[in-house]
């Protein structure tokens, strides 16, 4: 027996309605996006463990909070925010690029180019000797790029990069590993403090400019934490354990100009590209007030030696706190795992205070009707 137009019309809109209707968990999961990582320590994930340079987290106790307890080369106790990233897009965590195991299919999951130690500049951080500097990062972007045009031909590689996630942490070693890391250092001779931000600002420009050209068409970009509330820098520079005043002035006349350069070049592009990730907003919120997210102390690190666990290096002679979720900074630098997922869930659903134009929840719906 025939079957009607109209009832062949109503057979398709009870399976659309079906369609829409169906679980997330049933329905067919689309692909997740490629997410690649541009950067320093606060998103490295492993690349210094392959170079020969005392910017690294390859030893104990790094990596106590992994499901393994061993130290992975990511400058946090557990995850870092990129491993965050990649949960939230539904996606696996990325490889560092210098990985062997970064072969095949892992290819078009990402990759993580970061590298511990560098800044905007290339003499930021030259006292680690071998870092891979952030044009170096792009280079092997363009690498990676020629690689999976091998797997998947040249136009699918092109979308892939374009419809990807990129991630660009930059800035604060420009300021901690540069201006301030010595007294009369040599930009700071060669600089007034304004003078440098702006500086920066327009170096930091041709990078992203750069980022574009090689494929890139959603970039959150990071703008510094609060730098002189760092137990590092409490323990150095500040006074009776306040946060040091000068780091601060520089966080506060970075970050500012940061947005209005990204706003420019969206702008000039014609799209929002490019997203402003106020991270010093989302890091003052626990810093000033750390009780209200569970911590004990924003003060003093968990893992680390002198004044607030501040001074040097966090090792397996070091102090450690026997509880990591209590403490907002794990090493005199770097957030806990459990800081790093306070900031990714205001880079997730955080109100303009905290992205500019956008968070990544709306980025993901947008991106999903195209």
């Amino acid at each position: 027996m025939g079957i009607s137009s109209s009832s062949s019309s109503f057979t398709c809109w009870i399976m659309l309605v079906l369609l829409v209707l169906t679980p997330a968990s049933f329905a067919p999961q689309a692909e997740a996006r490629a997410f690649f990582v541009f950067g320093d320590s606060l998103v490295d994930n492993g690349n210094n463990n392959y170079l020969a340079t005392t910017a690294r987290a390859d030893a104990p106790p790094y990596g106590i909070d992994t499901p393994t307890h061993r130290a992975t080369g990511r400058f946090s106790n557990g995850l870092n925010i990129p491993d965050l990233i990649s949960e939230a897009i539904g996606s696996e965590p990325t490889q560092p690029y210098l990985s062997p195991a970064l072969t095949g299919e892992r290819l078009l999951v990402g990759a993580n180019f970061a590298s511990a130690g560098i800044g905007i500049l290339n003499d930021t951080g030259v006292q680690f000797l071998n870092i891979i500097r952030i044009y170096e990062q792009l280079q092997y972007f363009q690498q990676y790029q020629q690689r999976v045009s091998t797997l998947i031909g040249a136009e699918q590689t092109q979308r892939l990069v374009n419809e990807a996630l990129v991630l660009m942490t930059l800035g604060g070693n420009d300021f901690v590993n540069n201006y301030y890391l010595i007294p009369f250092s040599a930009r700071s001779r060669q600089f007034s403090l304004p003078n440098y931000v702006v500086y920066l600002i327009s170096e930091y420009r041709e990078i992203l400019t750069r980022v574009y050209e090689l494929g890139a068409r959603r970039v959150l970009v990071t703008g510094t934490g609060p730098l002189g509330c760092v137990p590092a820098e409490r323990a150095m520079r500040g006074r009776n354990g306040e946060c040091s005043i000068e780091l601060q002035r520089a966080t506060g006349l970075f970050n500012p100009q940061l947005v209005q350069m990204l706003n420019r070049l969206n702008r000039e592009i014609g799209s929002d590209i490019f997203i402003a990730v106020n991270a010093n907003e989302m890091s003052l919120d626990f810093v000033t007030n750390p009780q209200a997210y569970g911590f004990v102390t924003s003060q003093v690190a968990c893992c680390g030696q002198g004044p607030y666990n501040g001074i040097g290096l966090c090792t397996a002679a070091s102090n450690l706190c026997p509880n990591r979720d209590i403490y907002a900074f794990w090493d005199p630098f770097h957030p806990t795992e459990k800081a790093n997922r306070i900031i990714v869930q205001r880079i997730l659903t955080g109100s303009n205070k905290y992205m500019n134009p956008m968070n990544l929840s709306t980025i993901m719906l947008l991106d999903s009707r195209t």
